[in-house]
């Protein structure tokens, strides 16, 4: 059964439970934690790694190496990886679907440490030359946490659309970047801003409200200090 997550609490502090805590999401079974919340990790890593990898390799921690065998977390994680989301039928054959796809993956056990939640998966995706780390979790009733991106701590869930921007770490970008998102007329939920050392590398986490547009993963990409940039799709 959905495991029930507190969403909020009322006026007088008591906790009050969403529909969708209650009932969990829209998804193949059997589990939430290990099914739904699985695949959403794959489809998160998907976009943050430009596209259908070619390659993987996912190290399964905790109660996910565990007992995902018979949760379906395996098949689960590779449907996200090749674009299905949690209520997509096609979850039941995905490992066969992969090689099809051509997508060659593989899965090992690993210990993350301590301060890991239970429903963690640390996943390497190849496509061509470039290698892209992805960490999160699964934290119950289908949602997610993504922890990690290469060598940046970040923290966001999918649950509003996203930008990442991979950039130079040089003065001015945090103020470009929200204003692009105001000629787009979207308001900025959330921005979190990671770096290697001052002037190196700088990763840029920006959840917004509202459909991100084409146009601003265009004007992003055309700035000199953009590396990159992912779009993730709110995740229903």
């Amino acid at each position: 059964m959905p495991e029930a997550v507190s969403a909020s609490r009322d006026p007088n502090g008591r906790n009050m439970a969403s529909l969708f805590d209650i009932l969990g999401p829209t998804m193949v079974g059997p589990s939430s934690s290990h099914t739904a919340g699985a695949c959403r990790l794959g489809f998160v890593a998907r976009a943050v790694a430009g596209g259908r990898p070619e390659r993987a390799l996912i190290e399964l921690h905790g109660s996910f190496a565990m007992t995902g065998e018979g949760h379906g977390t395996k098949r689960a994680i590779i449907g996200g990886l090749l674009g299905y989301r949690p209520d997509d039928p096609r979850l039941r054959e995905s490992l066969e679907q992969a090689a099809e796809a051509g997508l060659e993956y593989e899965f090992e056990q690993a210990d993350l440490g301590d301060e890991a939640h239970p429903n963690s998966a640390r996943i390497h995706l190849w496509r061509g030359e470039v290698h892209t780390r992805i960490q999160g979790c699964s934290v119950g009733g289908g949602r997610i946490r993504v922890e990690e991106i290469d060598d940046f701590p970040v923290e966001f869930t999918g649950s509003l659309p996203t930008v990442i921007v991979q950039a130079d770490d040089v003065p001015g970008t945090i103020a470009e970047i929200g204003g692009l998102c105001a000629e787009q007329g979207l308001n900025v939920a959330t921005m979190r801003v990671d770096r290697t050392n001052r002037g190196g590398y700088a990763l840029m986490t920006i959840e917004v409200d509202g459909r991100i547009p084409a146009e601003l993963e265009s004007a992003l990409g055309e700035k000199p200090w953009a590396h990159w940039v992912r779009v993730i799709r709110q995740l229903s």
